[in-house]
């Protein structure tokens, strides 16, 4: 039998989650066994906390990453034809400023300038620094009310959560560049360190 209507998988998808999210929530400020609303109000809960953990451990590789690997390598590249490990470090500073700005409504023009790769390491560190402090920003405002909010950014819209996501495996992928560049000076990356 061939079913009379087909609900694409988005909107399925979509929908899907929505649900979830409001039964958990439902269920987490209602339940008994949790003290209802008085727990809520203690922990965070939500899909946002996974979003902001997972964050806070890739901001915190990519700053000991970026103040590990010497100043003078900072011009470092593996080969002719990829980028230098300054160029890589100020490619998480744009997207960052760009993502997270537009999270928290923040003008472009307003936004911290991201520095030439021929800049020292102070001052290229100086501006990862800024590019995280408007994600700390964005991620702190993210909650249940405001998760699915849409975000304009270019000529796309997204959910508020999803461009968070989009943020956050952006900076895992870079790390993992910033950590084969570090292996390569024969150092060990911060996720490696015991």
């Amino acid at each position: 039998m061939v079913p009379k209507y087909i609900v694409p998988r988005s909107i399925f998808a979509g929908a899907l989650a929505l649900l979830t999210l409001t039964v958990a929530v439902h269920a987490q400020s209602s339940s008994p066994l949790t003290g209802g609303a008085m727990m809520s109000a203690q922990q965070p809960s939500g899909p946002q906390v996974d979003v902001q953990r997972a964050y806070a451990g890739f901001k915190g590789n990519i700053l000991k990453a970026a103040d590990k690997m010497p100043a003078d390598s900072y011009s470092f590249k593996p080969t002719p034809d990829v980028r230098t490990f300054a160029r890589v470090v100020n490619h998480v500073t744009e997207a960052q400023l760009r993502s997270c700005g537009a999270q928290n409504g923040t003008a472009p023009d307003t936004l911290p300038k991201v520095p030439p790769e021929t800049a020292d390491k102070a001052t290229i560190v100086a501006a990862l620094q800024a590019s995280f402090a408007e994600c700390d920003k964005a991620y702190a405002s993210l909650n249940d009310a405001n998760l699915l909010d849409r975000i304009s950014l270019g000529q796309n819209t997204r959910a508020r959560i999803s461009l968070a996501w989009q943020n956050a495996a952006h900076d895992d992928e870079q790390y993992a560049t910033l950590a084969l560049y570090l292996r390569l000076k024969g150092i060990v990356p911060p996720s490696s360190e015991k």
